[in-house]
């Protein structure tokens, strides 16, 4: 077709252009080989007709031309060795094609496949939210996108909704930075947030907290530490409890920044 025809590349139009030239080659070159044997015979018929003696060598010379001029191959019998011969050479061009797109299909999918990679790897992914501590922000069964490439060349901000492994077990938390290395946190019997003996102005905790865990004394975060709650304040394994702690940088994987689904409520995580 014209379209795949346009699509060919150098390699494949000197190819086949080659694959004519030598075509076309092959064939002179068939055509002037019976040209000469015809010439030869004609040449030993003449030579054994002047002979006037006519004895039995001469009629065996004739005999001999005449046989060589019947071996001579005619313009059909080159022809159909042209033709067999150019078949041959299809049917072996068709093979490497074949061979050749099965090679361009292996090296597609590998290329989709380290795309992928890299995409899950440093870019971002999708996670589903399991639980009820992000409430009201996020729903149990929230689909959600994670950007894993921001935080490769800037730090967690204040508010960020974050995603970092439990323990290093294959379990993820996600929580929102409160504290941020080297800030003195608190939480007080009241439930007010202290952030360097300053209360924290913020609206994303939906009741006031009851349990300070092991923020209830001040704690200085260190120089890649942060302080996590979930929003759902009394309904959350976060930094006030001893197992979880506070969040080192590296352990962070990503920032929860678009909700996927339910699709009525697609958009921005705040």
């Amino acid at each position: 077709m014209a379209f795949e025809e346009d699509k060919r590349s150098d390699l494949d139009i000197w190819a086949e252009e080659y694959d004519h030239a030598e075509d076309k080659e092959y064939k002179k070159q068939l055509k002037q080989e019976a040209k000469e044997m015809k010439k030869a015979a004609k040449k030993a018929k003449k030579n054994a007709s002047d002979d006037a003696e006519g004895t039995e060598d001469a009629s065996s010379e004739v005999d001999s031309s005449e046989a060589l001029e019947e071996n001579v191959p005619s313009e059909y019998d080159v022809t159909a060795d042209y033709k067999k011969e150019k078949k041959k050479k299809e049917k072996k061009s068709e093979d490497i094609n074949i061979v050749k797109e099965l090679f361009n299909l292996v090296i597609y999918i590998g290329i989709i496949i380290i795309i992928c990679y890299c995409i899950i790897t440093f870019v971002g992914q999708r996670t589903t939210v399991h639980g009820h501590s992000m409430e009201n922000t996020l729903q149990d069964g929230d689909n959600l996108w994670i950007d894993k490439f921001t935080y490769h060349f800037s730090d967690p901000k204040r508010f960020d909704v974050v995603v970092f492994p439990y323990q290093g077990q294959d379990v993820y938390y996600i929580k929102r930075v409160i504290g941020l290395p080297g800030e003195t946190v608190q939480i007080t019997p009241e439930g007010n947030i202290l952030i360097d003996g300053q209360v924290l102005q913020e609206s994303y905790g939906r009741e006031i907290i009851l349990d300070s865990g092991t923020a209830s004394e001040p704690r200085t975060l260190g120089p890649d530490e942060y302080f996590v709650l979930g929003d759902n304040r009394n309904d959350s394994r976060d930094s006030r409890w001893a197992d979880v702690g506070d969040i080192n940088k590296k352990d962070i994987i990503g920032k929860a920044v678009l909700r996927l689904s339910p699709f009525k409520k697609f958009g921005k995580v705040k």
